[in-house]
């Protein structure tokens, strides 16, 4: 079952594709962390990654992106290459157990996980409206104005199933 609003945040420690081990636990402390699993092969994904990158450079300090690829390292980071993600790509492919801990329902499926270790926030598939709600919830947290990230007139849909 998918972690709900308010439920604690599973621990995990995955390595990224950049070599550095990356824990939940010691990212909290810094601010919100928004996790993102994803699938190479989903077309949703596809749709989010450029909202994702802009919300990585609208938002640059006091929180951190994580994407949690279900996939092999060297696909990842071909992935990762293809999307300009500048933020940690971290592979989940030993038995998948951070991903059988938080039980995405689909790809993309996003966690924003507050300080306190909790869910904040969680949505999957496309939708810029999510987007946007990540958004002003970071910024929120951040104590910033927020920013809308996903315009409804840029030429891409305003929702896509995962």
């Amino acid at each position: 079952m998918t972690l709900e609003i308010g439920a604690l945040a599973p621990e995990f420690a995955l390595e990224g594709i950049d070599g550095r081990s990356y824990s939940l636990r010691e990212a909290l402390p810094t601010g919100p962390t928004l996790l993102l699993f994803f699938k190479a092969n989903c077309s949703a994904c596809e749709l989010a990654f450029p909202y994702m990158n802009r919300l990585a450079s609208v938002y640059s300090d006091g929180w951190q992106l994580w994407a949690v690829a279900q996939e092999p390292p060297d696909r990842a980071r071909e992935y990762a290459g293809r999307y300009s993600m500048r933020y940690p790509v971290l592979p989940d492919t030993l038995d998948y157990n951070v991903s059988k801990q938080y039980d995405p329902p689909a790809a993309p499926t996003f966690f924003l996980v507050g300080p306190d270790g909790r869910v904040a926030f969680s949505s999957h598939g496309f939708s810029k409206d999510d987007l946007n709600e990540m958004s002003r919830l970071i910024a929120e947290r951040l104590g910033v104005e927020p920013q809308v990230v996903a315009p409804p007139d840029d030429g891409q849909p305003a929702f896509r199933p995962g």
